[in-house]
């Protein structure tokens, strides 16, 4: 990923008051990170942060962690905070395996995968964020109601993603090979930068909605 290295990338990262330091210090605890206690949502792997932000600003009734690994794409997010703040959102710099160390058993409504990194050779299938392995980490903070929701372009990533629901134990609540043309699923959509720019060069979007 060309924005890994940044200089001052990390130290920024320090110093931003919308990102949760020691993020596994607030497990079981995380509303009181926000100024009301409200539903709270999770994005895992959110780039630069276009998604979860114009979430945010679209429902000021729930609260949003976005979670990324990299701290120079995670820079960027920080960058659009300083210009635009929320007060519903925060996030955290950390690996996505890591999930279920920073949050406690039932402490997430609804989680956020979107155009997650395929991993294509067959030896890291367990390292896609819908992996069986994967959705064992979600089982243990996301509420029994709650849903995960994923988007991607990846056509062999969708299919594989299909069968992991399953095997995970969890239920599929809907799919769909093209959202933009789903009047059901596509409604109320919010667009990732991703999203965007695969969409325009007329490469379909698959979207799934699972829960337990």
């Amino acid at each position: 990923m060309r924005l890994r290295n940044i200089p001052g990338a990390e130290e920024a990262i320090l110093n931003s008051e919308y990102c949760i330091k020691n993020p596994e210090e607030q497990k079981g605890h995380w509303q009181d990170c926000f100024d009301k206690v409200q539903p709270l949502h999770i994005e895992i792997g959110m780039g630069k942060g276009r998604f979860i932000m114009d979430m945010a600003a679209l429902h000021p009734d729930i609260n949003y962690i976005g979670i990324e690994r990299y701290s120079s794409v995670l820079l960027r997010a920080l960058q659009k905070m300083e210009l635009n703040p929320l007060p519903n959102i925060k996030f955290i710099c950390m690996d996505a395996a890591d999930i279920a160390e920073v949050f406690a058993k039932d402490e997430v409504d609804r989680i956020y995968l979107n155009f997650s990194d395929p991993w294509p050779k067959d030896r890291h299938a367990k390292r896609r964020l819908t992996s069986r392995q994967f959705f064992a980490r979600y089982d243990q903070i996301l509420k029994k109601d709650g849903h995960l929701e994923f988007k991607t372009d990846n056509q062999d990533l969708f299919t594989f993603s299909l069968e992991e629901v399953p095997e995970a134990g969890w239920k599929l609540d809907a799919s769909t090979r093209d959202l933009h043309h789903d009047a059901v699923l596509n409604e109320g959509n919010v667009m990732t930068e991703y999203e965007e720019k695969f969409s325009f060069k007329g490469n379909p979007i698959c979207k799934l909605i699972a829960s337990r």
